[in-house]
């Protein structure tokens, strides 16, 4: 479908095209933000305001300061934390620094942590505290040299600071006990930094920014290899895409974004932070968006216009005894990605807020936004909307030949926002990319004569909990360690908080296996949304006849 069709849906004033050439890197889309809107408040957190001006000057310094270790232009860093100021600090200046962002997920458990710092050959990282005894365990395994040591108040002053920690550590004991020797903290790095001068190595649109780690159909994480200019064409995309709406802001208020979606999300790092930096907006960080009461109470302080999240976040706020306590009369885009959003959770969030949901998609391999309905729209679709700005889509059978509308076939993207692919795996680059360039995403979608898709099942046995992928194989490599376990299958299986949830099905070698060995074994190496809801002990498992696992069955299969 080149021929762009879903360009007579596009609002008036939306481009048909992007200038994905229009800053050099990242860090120049950066820089013009800081300069430009140096008195505006970047992030608010937990009641204060960091200035563009203030994470202008600090991740300079955290630049000057990487630099001084050693670390040259190329050189991955890892980022592990929670949404707090000092993500952003640290993400804009290992960019700044020519170096490349690890992103991962603080809540790993060892054996995941490992994986993707080896994977990636990260020389440093940046870690929360409260995930230092995670690091503990496997650091050894791995080439990371150089620690930074963040703590949840380090930018929120001496006093406020130092209560935040107590609170942290001391009441309600959210940091483990870890030995990391050696380890540096944040503001200490901060300060030597600040005392060295950056050296500003060239970079350019070709230059990796973003190594962002997805499951894959073995099982084994891979990073997917996001250039500077991938980014920049999704942030411009999105700008482009939101505009018909954010210009209804009144002049002389603030932009300003919801940030509830984890920052290591793709998700939330280029629709949330880039985004919020190329148009001098406030982000309002929130660390913890499970806590819904904390969240509602920090939104009820601010007024804001865009909201993107996951519709289990979207559910969770509507359906709280303290959603009215926000003024959500603002707010003039809510943007549902990353798993699939439910009708009824749609039409309860236009009743309550008066701003429909503007369902897309996307995937970390496409930085990530692919299509997304018009943010124009009054009503739910139940459809994933039409290609954005640059992009281009179509639906191709296994052969590789395009279908027409009305069949199904798989979802393929051509693209400045398509990455370039899998870091070090040329082998699993080749299997998704097309000859004439196009990744193949592995879901299966139709379209209509307008060009808006639907999304109609997978290709691959992923399971999509709340927005993040989950892969089977994975899950079963891990239960196989056990060593009462023969054989092991997980699939997905509806969730009415989650979308899907992981159902494992069992063939003990040992008949004392308990269940709850089972869900501590999972507990110890999978992080939460990777653990089975359910677990199911058989006595076989359905197979084809050359002995392979048929998990559409056990999917098929009613508990």
């Amino acid at each position: 479908m080149t021929d762009r069709p879903w360009l007579a849906s596009y609002p008036q004033g939306v481009p048909a095209d992007i200038d994905a050439s229009h800053y050099a890197s990242l860090v120049a889309l950066m820089e013009e933000s800081f300069t430009q809107y140096a008195d505006r408040v970047a992030y608010s957190f937990m009641g204060k305001d960091v200035s563009y001006a203030e994470v202008d000057h600090q991740s300079r310094a955290f630049a000057a300061y990487l630099q001084g270790l050693g670390l040259a232009k190329g050189d991955r860093v890892a980022v592990m934390m929670p949404n707090c100021p000092q993500y952003p600090i640290a993400v804009a200046g290992l960019l700044r620094a020519g170096m490349i962002l690890v992103n991962v997920n603080p809540l790993y458990t060892p054996r995941e942590l490992e994986h993707q710092l080896k994977d990636s050959g990260s020389k440093a990282i940046v870690v929360m505290e409260n995930f230092g005894h995670t690091l503990q365990q496997c650091l050894a395994a791995t080439p990371v040299r150089h620690i930074v040591l963040a703590s949840m108040g380090d930018r929120l002053g001496l006093i406020k600071g130092w209560v935040v920690n107590y609170v942290v550590r001391s009441l309600k004991k959210l940091v483990p006990a870890y030995s990391l020797p050696g380890a540096v903290r944040f503001n200490d790095a901060l300060e030597k930094g600040a005392t060295r001068k950056l050296q500003a190595p060239a970079l350019g649109p070709d230059d990796v920014a973003v190594l962002q780690y997805t499951g894959g159909t073995t099982g084994v994480s891979k990073g997917a290899v996001l250039l500077h200019r991938n980014v920049i064409a999704n942030v411009l995309q999105s700008e482009a895409w939101n505009d018909p709406v954010m210009q209804k802001v009144p002049a002389g208020e603030q932009p300003t974004s919801v940030c509830a979606l984890p920052l290591y999300h793709i998700f939330a790092f280029t629709v949330g932070m880039m985004l919020c930096m190329r148009t001098g907006g406030k982000l309002i960080l929130i660390p913890n968006p499970r806590d819904l009461a904390a969240t509602l109470k920090e939104l009820s302080k601010h007024t804001f216009h865009s909201f993107p999240a996951v519709n289990t976040l979207f559910n969770g706020l509507a359906n709280h005894p303290d959603f009215n306590t926000v003024n959500w009369k603002n707010l003039k885009v809510s943007v549902g990605g990353g798993m699939a959003v439910q009708g009824a959770v749609a039409k309860l969030w236009l009743e309550k807020t008066g701003c429909p949901i503007c369902e897309g998609y996307g995937l970390s391999e496409t930085s990530p936004s692919v299509t997304c309905n018009p943010t124009t729209s009054i009503a739910y679709t139940g459809t994933i909307g039409v290609p954005l700005p640059s992009t281009l889509v179509k639906l191709v059978d296994d052969d590789g030949h395009e279908v027409g509308p009305g069949q199904s076939g798989e979802l393929a993207v051509k693209g400045p926002q398509v990455m370039a692919g899998y870091w070090q795996r040329p082998d699993e680059t080749a299997k998704v990319m097309t000859d004439d360039g196009y990744f193949k995403t592995g879901d299966i979608a139709v379209v209509d004569e307008r060009g808006f898709f639907k999304i109609v099942d997978r290709k691959k046995d992923m399971i999509l909990v709340s927005g993040f992928n989950v892969y089977p194989n994975e899950i079963e490599d891990v239960v196989a360690q056990i060593p009462g376990v023969l054989e092991c299958a997980a699939v997905g299986i509806p969730d009415e908080k989650t979308g899907e949830a992981v159902k494992l099905v069992i063939v003990k070698k040992n008949p004392d296996l308990t269940e709850a060995e089972v869900r501590q074994f999972c507990h110890d190496n999978l992080t939460g949304y990777k653990r089975p809801r359910v677990i199911e002990f058989r006595t076989d498992l359905p197979k084809t006849p050359v002995g392979k696992i048929l998990r559409r069955e056990l999917r098929d299969l009613k508990k």
